[in-house]
């Protein structure tokens, strides 16, 4: 087995469309005046110097998670929880908003969720990691192919969520996605250098700090934290800021334009990434990570994907300025 310091390792989380995909993203709706355009919600940041990246032995250096340096940002607004179902929805039936997912007409579901109805219907799957079937009507609200629903799940983040898509909903809300350097900042919780937004330790007294892969991946998950795929929006503890899940549950977007390297020269203050690049960042990991192979829950951890890109384990949250 691979260590997860390996430079060659891929994220086993993620999965990225095709570059022959068509171009699908839409304007961005008019901002919504209503009780989601509200920052009464979020979360107020003072912003100042924090400590970002890491060089824990094991991260991958590959990825620029490293070396640690002083940032210093300017206050923001962030939300406490991932965008969920039921605020996607809302959004959807304001504006009439068609993701990706739904305009390509298919979207990549972790094998062990794909809904027993569709599973005989699956003929593709990711060449590298064929835990990623190609499902025809898979997205955000058919989340495991198309004869499933959100009906249960409308308190679970929202998933089969590209780039682009977290983009309009942001700016139909009023909102923006963060900053990486704002979401370390944020997910960190107050605490210096810490592998977890909880501490060093990935469980705290025994007890389950995050939904990520429990078992051997990717055949068998023994679900020791509570779920398969994803928990609500509000499951486990929060961090020192008050924010769920900034470990594990879904991938979340970033603002920024991914690159490996660009932090050893940029900008100390308000860092915002590249000004052009091919994949955005994402930050926090999902419920597929494990030790053995993607080890990216960890509180400085970067991965990357494809702006058009979307799964079952992408989502999002919401920033806003002050």
């Amino acid at each position: 087995m691979m260590s997860s310091s390996d430079p060659n390792l891929p994220s086993c989380c993620s999965i990225s469309r095709s570059s022959e995909a068509p171009q699908t993203a839409q304007e961005p709706a008019p901002a919504a005046r209503h009780e989601l355009s509200s920052k009464d919600h979020m979360i107020y940041l003072p912003g100042g110097a924090f400590l970002m990246g890491t060089d824990d032995q094991e991260g991958f250096p590959s990825d620029g998670e490293g070396p640690v340096r002083e940032i210093t940002l300017k206050p923001f607004y962030i939300d406490p929880y991932t965008v969920s179902n039921e605020q996607f929805q809302a959004f959807v039936k304001e504006t009439g908003y068609k993701t990706e997912s739904e305009a390509f007409g298919w979207s990549y579901v972790f094998h062990l969720l794909v809904a027993e109805a569709d599973r005989a219907n699956v003929t593709n799957a990711a060449q590298q990691t064929p835990w990623w079937w190609v499902v025809e009507g898979a997205d955000w609200k058919h989340p495991y192919g198309p004869s499933s629903g959100i009906e249960e799940v409308m308190d679970h983040p929202v998933t089969h969520i590209s780039w682009n898509d977290a983009a309009a909903y942001c700016s139909w809300a009023g909102k923006r996605l963060p900053t990486e350097a704002e979401w370390e900042y944020a997910a960190r919780g107050g605490l210096v250098q810490k592998r977890y937004p909880w501490g060093d330790l990935l469980k705290q007294d025994g007890q389950h700090m995050c939904n990520i892969w429990q078992g051997k991946f990717p055949e068998k998950n023994n679900l020791s934290d509570g779920f398969l795929g994803t928990a609500p929006v509000h499951s486990f503890p929060p961090n020192g800021y008050g924010l769920y899940n900034v470990s594990g549950n879904v991938w979340e977007w970033c603002s920024d334009w991914f690159s490996p390297d660009w932090h050893l020269t940029g900008p100390r203050s308000n860092p915002a990434g590249p000004v052009r690049g091919d994949k955005r960042v994402m930050r926090g990991g999902s419920f597929l990570c494990h030790k053995s192979y993607c080890n990216r829950y960890r509180v400085g951890a970067r991965s990357s994907n494809t702006p058009d890109s979307a799964s079952s384990n992408i989502g999002f949250r919401c920033a806003a300025d002050v």
